[in-house]
């Protein structure tokens, strides 16, 4: 049977975030409160407190615009009075009759920014959940906060259950979002149990069957989990859909699990490849020690003596190098991603804290014709808040 090696945890602590505040896009919603914070003296901000109370509350006549929501979204502070009325604020505006509103800012992700910033994971998570706020939070990178969120706060089984509660949404035409198929994967491999794993492999199975190729990062996570759950032969499967297969942690995944299955022949060309491979210095393809030193146990066990005298000339020249290192494969697997393709593009100002791109369908089909009536109607500066 294949060996039980406990050499995934340890020694790094990861970073706490799977995604930066960048590839979030929270940095540009900081940069928003600072600039609504310079428009309001602390006694213009307590009166505006006041009156957004008076107006939530459930009247007749009583509304919150959308200026409103903008400007509380962003004075917001991590106290109980605020978080109680900035829902009060979300459930007025979003229950008011929708023939009313005429402007096509989309609060999902500004408010799921909001509460990422603040770290007020249980209000996300109660608002996303609320029937009374359908339709609010379906945009793709609310999805994503609202995961990363969870993530962070180590409540990694209400990461699958949000993850199986958006996959019945199906946004955009599809079940499976990439970013957060990837925060699933990771929540997967941190819970690193028969049943996450029965999960893993049973998710992996279903984007296989609708033809999703998943990210580099969500199959390590779950290659990774394989190996922890002693199943090298999983791992070694998924690890052969990665298209590049030249990456730090694939390299690492794969001489663990050649180990694991007793094949060491088949890591010495990954070793000598990368002793080889013609790159600039600070682009070294390196191996973490531990990967090297169950490579060397199975190479012992299976007592071939040319593959080890051929593994202590490569082992040397990696040495030589500086191509072997202290990491764990925790450490590489849970490297926060600094940016995604989307921090990339360029998008529009007026809409970068609000929908990021990535509103709902009917939003985006209307974007284009509504586009000049928005600016002319949008409040001056608002447009460079975000």
């Amino acid at each position: 049977m294949f060996r039980k090696v406990s050499l995934l945890r340890n020694v790094l602590a990861p970073s706490r975030s799977l995604y930066s505040e960048t590839a979030l896009g929270v940095d540009n919603y900081i940069i928003g409160r600072e600039k609504v914070k310079q428009s309001f003296t602390a006694q213009n901000e307590d009166k505006f407190r006041e009156k957004m109370l008076e107006f939530s509350a459930d009247k007749p006549g009583n509304m919150v615009f959308t200026e409103d929501l903008k400007n509380m979204a962003h004075l917001v502070n991590k106290t109980p009075e605020d978080m109680v009325l900035i829902e009060k604020m979300l459930k007025k505006y979003n229950s008011q009759n929708k023939e009313l509103r005429f402007g096509l800012f989309i609060f999902g992700p500004v408010i799921m920014r909001m509460f990422y910033h603040l770290n007020e994971v249980d209000a996300a998570l109660r608002l996303f959940k609320d029937p009374n706020m359908e339709g609010f939070f379906d945009q793709l990178v609310s999805f994503q906060l609202l995961l990363d969120m969870l993530y962070e706060n180590k409540r990694y089984d209400e990461v699958l259950e949000v993850f199986d509660f958006i996959k019945a949404k199906q946004i955009q035409g599809g079940r499976y979002p990439k970013h957060s198929v990837v925060l699933a994967f990771a929540a997967c491999y941190k819970l690193n149990t028969p049943k996450s794993f029965e999960y893993c492999t049973q998710l992996w199975k279903n984007l296989a069957d609708v033809g999703h190729m998943p990210m580099r990062k969500a199959a390590t996570f779950a290659a990774g989990l394989a190996l922890e759950q002693n199943a090298p032969q999983i791992s070694l499967e998924i690890l052969s859909t990665v298209k590049d297969q030249g990456y730090v942690s694939v390299r690492n995944l794969k001489l663990i699990t050649y180990a694991q299955l007793d094949r060491p022949d088949n890591a010495i060309p990954i070793l000598r490849n990368s002793i080889n491979v013609d790159e600039p210095v600070f682009k070294k393809r390196t191996f973490i020690k531990k990967a090297i030193e169950e490579l060397r146990k199975s190479i012992v066990k299976n007592a071939e003596k040319d593959l080890e005298a051929d593994f202590n000339k490569i082992e040397k020249t990696l040495i030589q190098n500086g191509q072997i290192n202290e990491d764990t494969i925790e450490h590489l697997l849970c490297t926060e991603i600094a940016s995604t393709a989307l921090n990339g593009q360029k998008r529009n100002r007026s809409v970068i804290a609000a929908s990021f791109n990535e509103g709902n369908n009917n939003t985006s089909r209307n974007f284009n014709k509504s586009r000049n009536f928005n600016q002319r109607t949008q409040r001056m500066g608002l447009n460079d808040m975000y």
